[in-house]
């Protein structure tokens, strides 16, 4: 149940980091950070039955691909400063105050469909951006984004721990003769507890928000669906995602299942190729996303190598 609530916190806290780093840079350095870590702990958990010669040269791999993440983007966060410093004779941005912001789109157009012509990476579609979205980005520190990265991969990095804890019991708590969880079993209150996290933080939320998202209600909630259908397809997938990781790790090893963070490579194509990140960025900042995916399929492709398979008890 531990490996559901730190997995239910580390979403949580990730949803609010997409806003101050994008897609792309978010996964690929909580996911890293939850290897570099969670790896390491499943590894001397499971008896160091996976290759270290080859499993820890792809964990430092994803510790470089974090440090690359962290560059790109300081890189990609100057680049958007210079493209709105060049419309800073229309626009005037305040660094405390985030809704100060002139000659945005009219909100009615922008729901009418009326603005959507701006092209992606440009000043304007930066802004635009900006008016839509609930969380307020405009005058916030670069480290507070990078701040919730780094705790949301902490969180991430607790939970294959404890889903080979609860099927193996290293640590020795259950009484002699009492059989160790299934993987099936320990998925199901893994999936509870996640269940109960929740629906208990975004009740809270709801009605404390953070990061400047307005108050909100219960009724208001339950009318509104506009991408709800998007957010249970999520759900599903990370249900999926995380079972078939878990009986992974419990044939070959929990730290070589943990390949199963290669997710940020496609959440890259999704952040680039359809959300529209980094379009339009400096030559350094394409050449240090470029780094940071090429050393996470390195690392990747270390950590699957490293497999093997577990003894029977």
């Amino acid at each position: 149940m531990a490996g559901g609530i730190a997995l239910g916190i580390g979403n949580l806290i990730s949803q609010y980091a997409w806003a101050f780093v994008g897609l792309s840079v978010t996964n690929i350095i909580s996911s890293s950070l939850a290897v570099v870590l969670g790896t390491t702990m499943n590894y001397f958990l499971d008896g160091r039955i996976n290759r270290a010669e080859i499993l820890f040269p792809g964990v430092a791999c994803f510790l470089i691909a974090v440090f690359l993440g962290s560059a790109v983007h300081s890189s990609n966060a100057k680049d958007e400063e210079e493209k709105l410093s060049m419309k800073s004779r229309d626009i005037e941005l305040s660094s405390d105050v985030a809704d100060k912001v002139k000659l945005l789109p009219d909100q009615e157009a922008v729901e009418d469909g009326e603005d959507d012509d701006f092209d992606t990476g440009t000043a304007e579609f930066i802004i635009q951006i900006e008016k839509r979205r609930s969380i307020k980005v405009f005058g916030s520190s670069r480290l507070l984004g990078l701040g919730l990265v780094l705790l949301a991969g902490g969180c991430f990095s607790l939970f294959s721990p404890a889903i080979n804890l609860a099927t193996n019991d290293q640590w020795h708590t259950l009484n002699d003769g009492v059989p160790h969880l299934t993987v099936y079993t320990a998925f199901f209150y893994f999936s509870v507890s996640f269940f109960a996290v929740g629906v208990g933080l975004n009740a809270w939320l709801l009605h404390r928000p953070m990061a400047g998202v307005p108050p909100s209600n219960t009724g208001a909630y339950a009318g509104d669906w506009n991408g709800r259908h998007w957010a249970l397809l999520a759900g599903l997938l990370c249900g999926f995602g995380n079972g078939f990781q878990f009986m992974g790790g419990q044939a070959a090893g929990y730290a070589a299942a943990d390949a199963v963070q290669a997710l940020p490579l496609v959440s890259t194509f999704w952040g680039v190729i359809l959300f529209g990140e980094y379009r339009r960025s400096s030559r350094k900042t394409y050449l240090l996303l470029g780094c940071m995916l090429t050393m996470f399929v390195v690392a990747v492709a270390f950590l699957m190598a490293s497999a093997a398979h577990r003894k029977a008890a």
